[in-house]
């Protein structure tokens, strides 16, 4: 590939003034705002939800500086994607310390999380996690197939699953779900998301662990995803979706326990 010459590279300038002044502006905002949520008050848990928000929109500034640089000099700017990536990671984190990071767990357990963003209504809810999962996807296409990073995207993913999930208030999805309600698009449609990320979530850490690792840990958290999926079906009563799940999470676990016994037989012979 051809270098870039000097007049490819003064347009490229040009062109990513702006939105390096917009990133320098969020990063500001982003300490600004830590500030006040260290004070702990009852709005820290909606200044947390905002950081989440700032910082995607400081992710989508690096990604659209890579595709300038695509664009005008040919070239990805690993530093930008790199970036991105670590702003995406912060806004999930964000995410989490406002509604946690279980996965399979009890709604009970995380109950009063979301008692604390009582205003921050399904509406919002789900822009949000609809924001952050376009933001994760368009990320992961500009790295490409072959990037180092696949997957360190999977732990991402995964807990982007998780966070989404945890956002919904499991009580109040009946009334919301209702055609009658004011919510009754963005319940719909958060439901429907989440059951969708739980299932690729739970196929890419089996993934991770069949190409990649080989440690069971992955299985078993790939496991855990379709647990908690199921779990979902079960509050929605869509009992043949829970069947279904019913018998995946069977021969998942029966491959990990013969994989397990594999490995086991393995050491033995090594210990020979």
């Amino acid at each position: 590939m051809a270098k870039a010459n000097d007049q490819d590279k003064n347009v490229y300038h040009d062109k990513v003034k702006s939105f390096i002044a917009m990133t320098r502006s969020l990063l500001e905002k982003e300490k600004r705002i830590l500030i006040e949520v260290k004070k702990n008050t009852p709005s820290s848990p909606y200044q947390r939800l905002t950081l989440s928000d700032e910082m995607l929109n400081l992710s989508s500034n690096y990604i659209a500086i890579n595709g300038i640089s695509q664009t005008v000099l040919k070239t990805k700017n690993e530093e930008a994607l790199n970036d991105a990536r670590k702003s995406l990671y912060k806004a999930v984190i964000y995410l989490e310390e406002v509604v946690s990071n279980y996965v399979d767990t009890p709604f009970s357990d995380y109950e009063d999380k979301l008692k604390a963003i009582e205003s921050f209504d399904p509406n919002q809810r789900y822009n949000l996690v609809r924001k952050m999962g376009l933001a994760i996807d368009i990320l992961e296409q500009a790295y490409g197939d072959n990037s180092k990073w696949r997957w360190t995207f999977v732990e991402m993913e995964g807990r982007f699953a998780a966070a989404a999930k945890n956002m919904i208030d499991l009580k109040s999805v009946y009334v919301n779900a209702s055609p009658m309600s004011p919510y009754y698009d963005a319940c719909v449609y958060h439901l429907r998301l989440i059951k969708k990320l739980l299932s690729q979530a739970a196929d890419r850490y089996r993934e991770k662990y069949e190409l990649s690792t080989g440690v069971t840990l992955d299985f078993k958290t790939g496991i855990n995803f379709l647990s908690v999926l199921r779990r979902i079906h079960i509050v929605l009563a869509e009992n043949e979706e829970s069947e279904a799940i019913k018998k995946k999470l069977a021969i998942w676990s029966q491959k990990l326990e013969t994989d397990l016994k594999k490995q086991e037989e393995a050491k033995k012979k090594n210990r020979v």
